[in-house]
């Protein structure tokens, strides 16, 4: 899966894709929907290249999600034009500087699933739930999933309003209706569909890299104090679906060939069964992408990192994600979103959530400025950052997922 477009020594002619510290090297190329800023024009699909867009508008290219519906040989034919157009020696072409554009979401997002597949998350979680029983018996055999909201997926950036909704405290009688109090961040990667499958065909698990286009940083924003009154019986509603923040780049699938690492299950736990299980899958089906939470709250000038965590700490691979949403005929079309799931590692200092790092609410989080935290308070704002690097190749980035609370209505 590697070929010249990974080789790290190939730099470009836009200086500052040559920076080691840039999100989007030559060997990047993540996809965009841009215009630019306090403009009416239309949206259009551009490629970050250092800190600079190239539109693609002349290549031909002015939907994103007939882009994606391709075959995934097409996609790295156009990866390696771009690739070519964009390095040393190339004919110099007119870029816009990424301080001018205003983004939208990259693509059309007809349907969005959330999954589980963060397994020390799901225990945290379940102790703080379910103290004598935290990981219920089919999460080792079964990737675990819900529809999610598509209307409220907003680009990084957007504002978005503290939810109502029921809470019913332990020693209440009666729910009441209110203000959540503890509004709370998702560590989360959210992988793009590319081509689709036809309802009733379902493909197998050494099919599933054909579908899937790329990974995006994802915030699925979630009222912690909503959550476990609605769940029961049928799981998240309103303590989930009031916003999910994504970055407005994705990172493509082939750009992130180097990366790819085995997919192990610890020894004595369940394998998978065989329709979500092969030699190949096994062999390089997992990433090596780091993680990261981001905090800032309206006193503070620069944000400090609460976390850090890596994709590796998923139980289901991406390729089971896609395999098992589609092994009951379920149609994915080109631009559905699949969120992981909050990726924390086994430490405390792994969590991908306020939930885990404040112990459910009871350990405050002192920020550098003195000030204290157990949930986002309004004004707060939440950032989240991934990249992959490994010796030999270049630092990928994923850009910027920022979201900020702003006071119930």
């Amino acid at each position: 899966m590697l070929d010249h477009t990974h080789d790290a020594g190939t730099l470009s002619w836009v200086a500052s894709a040559n920076d080691p510290s840039t999100d989007f090297p030559l060997q990047n190329l993540p996809f965009c929907s841009f215009r630019r800023a306090g403009s009416l024009e239309p949206f259009r699909v551009g490629v970050g290249i250092g800190d600079q867009i190239l539109d693609l508008t002349g290549w031909g290219i002015a939907d994103l999600n007939a882009l994606m519906a391709r075959p995934s040989s097409e996609r790295r034919a156009l990866r390696h034009r771009l690739f070519d157009t964009l390095k040393v020696g190339a004919p110099e072409v007119e870029l816009l500087p990424q301080v001018q554009v205003e983004y939208t979401l990259p693509c059309r997002i007809g349907d969005y699933t959330d999954f589980y597949t963060g397994i020390h998350h799901a225990r945290a979680v379940g102790k703080l739930f379910r103290p004598d029983n935290p990981l219920l018996p089919n999460y080792q055999w079964v990737p675990i999933g819900y529809h999610g909201r598509s209307s409220s997926i907003v680009v990084s950036g957007t504002p978005l309003r503290r939810p109502k909704g029921q809470v019913k405290p332990p020693d209440a009688e009666a729910p009441v209706f209110k203000a959540s109090a503890r509004v709370d961040c998702e560590l989360e990667l959210g992988l793009f569909v590319g081509p689709g499958n036809a309802l009733g065909e379902p493909f197998g698990i050494d099919e599933a890299d054909e579908h899937a286009f790329g990974l995006t940083l994802l915030n699925d924003w979630s009222a912690r104090d909503i959550q476990p009154w609605e769940y029961q019986p049928l799981g998240p509603f309103l303590a989930k679906n009031f916003g999910t923040t994504i970055s407005p780049w994705i990172v493509t699938m082939e750009a992130l060939a180097p990366f790819r690492i085995p997919f192990t299950r610890p020894e004595g736990d369940p394998q998978p069964l065989p329709y979500l299980d092969s030699p190949a899958h096994r062999a390089n089906a997992s990433f090596d992408i780091e993680l990261e939470v981001w905090f800032k709250t309206p006193a503070m000038i620069e944000p400090t990192r609460l976390s850090r965590s890596n994709l590796r700490h998923a139980y289901w691979s991406l390729a089971q994600m896609l395999t098992h949403h589609a092994s009951n005929g379920c149609n994915l079309q080109p631009g559905d979103l699949l969120g992981t799931g909050t990726i924390s590692g086994p430490e405390q200092a792994e969590a991908g959530s306020l939930l885990e790092l404040t112990l459910g609410g009871k350990q405050p989080i002192t920020l550098p400025n003195g000030e204290q935290r157990t949930f986002v308070l309004d004004g707060d704002q939440l950032g989240l950052r991934a990249f992959a690097e490994k010796p030999g190749f270049r630092r990928i980035g994923f850009g910027a997922c920022d979201g900020v609370i702003t006071p119930a209505s």
